[in-house]
């Protein structure tokens, strides 16, 4: 560091003697240093150390009123995350007094009476030390931005990857893949009205767009007539969901491991009559159940190319009919207590959007159906 940087320093001094504080002023003033705080009452130097923010404290040890060690032990406390140098100013050089004195946080001693210039060594040896030590926390903070900034780019680059993965499944069904969207929407108003954490809501608005991902692996010209298949092609196209768990498999980040979930179990039903493996009530997990519910309900309110939509409330009937057979109970009936006619509408309207836009209109209409819930 160049003498600059030390001299800008702050500097304060605590002594309860005049001459002493005036002695080390001007030895200090002498080398260039300027920015000086000094009292002989030691019971302002906690107010003066929260006023001057100092890069060196000069301490005397024994004062009236407020001893040095205690003054140590304060400024010990206020410095836990930093380093800030105190000096000891002292004619007690006893072992016992220097045990004392470190033990409790300082980290030099002048012995009274001065010599000028071990005062000024000191003093600087200390001011060096401690812009170092800035220098290399700002040279740490800024590497840790940049691994902010860095986590934050792989992860809106995972999101949008997997944002496009949706959209090549859901291509033959729906080729605006707003329905892997709304789902996402309609999962995560389900999840919070759950009770589920903010993080785990989010999570899921990002996975269950992934529930179709598994379509990849199906021929086209069966995807688009599911609703008239042979057994064989029936089986072909339950597949899906087994691809979809293979894709995600050996992932390891909870996103992806959370996808796999639910394209793997999605299809499962709460009678244990579903499939890839007739899982039943609670053995399926609650992210599919969630799902399953958020992809019936929009795939019926939304034309597909193998059916058209049904209305609204045909729409509710059939989520209360499989109520205990299809879909989990409990998750119907906080579905149906969110669920409105506006709310679909406000979905619906995001085939006119910007995917930025249509994910801020959905975070809205989210926020908005669990207020009206």
């Amino acid at each position: 560091m160049t003498s600059l940087d030390i001299r800008a320093s702050r500097i304060l001094i605590v002594d309860d003697q005049e001459s002493v504080v005036k002695l080390l002023q001007g030895i200090l003033e002498a080398e260039g240093f300027q920015n000086l705080t000094a009292t002989t009452d030691p019971r302002q130097a906690k107010a003066l150390h929260q006023e001057c923010q100092p890069d060196l404290i000069l301490l005397d040890l024994h004062m009236p009123h407020v001893h040095g060690v205690d003054l140590l032990d304060e400024f010990r406390s206020i410095h836990v995350s930093q380093y800030v140098p105190i000096l000891i100013l002292t004619s007690d050089l006893t072992p016992e007094a220097k045990q004392r004195t470190l033990s409790h946080g300082a980290k030099d001693f002048l012995v009274k009476p001065f010599d000028n210039s071990e005062v000024v060594l000191r003093v600087k040896n200390l001011l060096e030390t401690r812009a170092l030590y800035k220098e290399l926390k700002r040279h740490g903070e800024t590497l840790e931005q940049r691994v902010r900034d860095r986590t934050k780019q792989l992860a809106e680059a995972q999101v949008e990857i997997l944002n496009h993965l949706a959209v090549v499944s859901e291509y033959q069904d729906d080729d605006t893949s707003h329905h892997t969207q709304r789902v996402g929407a309609l999962a995560a108003m389900i999840a919070r009205a759950c009770g589920q954490s903010d993080d785990d809501v989010e999570l899921l608005r990002l996975a269950a767009p992934l529930h179709d991902v598994g379509k990849v692996g199906v021929p086209n010209h069966i995807l688009v007539r599911s609703d008239n298949l042979r057994p064989s092609e029936y089986e072909i196209m339950r597949s899906h969901t087994t691809v979809g768990g293979e894709i995600f498999a050996k992932s390891k980040f909870p996103l992806l491991q959370l996808a796999r979930e639910i394209a793997l179990y999605h299809h499962e039903r709460w009678d244990g009559m579903g499939y890839p493996q007739r899982l039943k009530g609670e053995h399926i997990p609650l992210s599919a159940r969630i799902v399953a519910i958020a992809d019936s309900f929009d795939a019926m309110t939304h034309d597909r190319p193998h059916r058209k939509a049904i209305s609204f409330q045909d729409a509710i009937k059939e989520i209360r009919k499989e109520s205990g057979n299809q879909f989990d109970p409990n998750l119907v009936a906080i579905f149906l207590k969110l669920v409105t006619p506006q709310m679909v509408q406000d979905l619906a309207n995001l085939a006119q959007m910007s995917h930025d836009s249509s994910m801020q209109v959905l975070a809205k209409v989210c926020d908005l159906a669990m207020q009206t819930g």
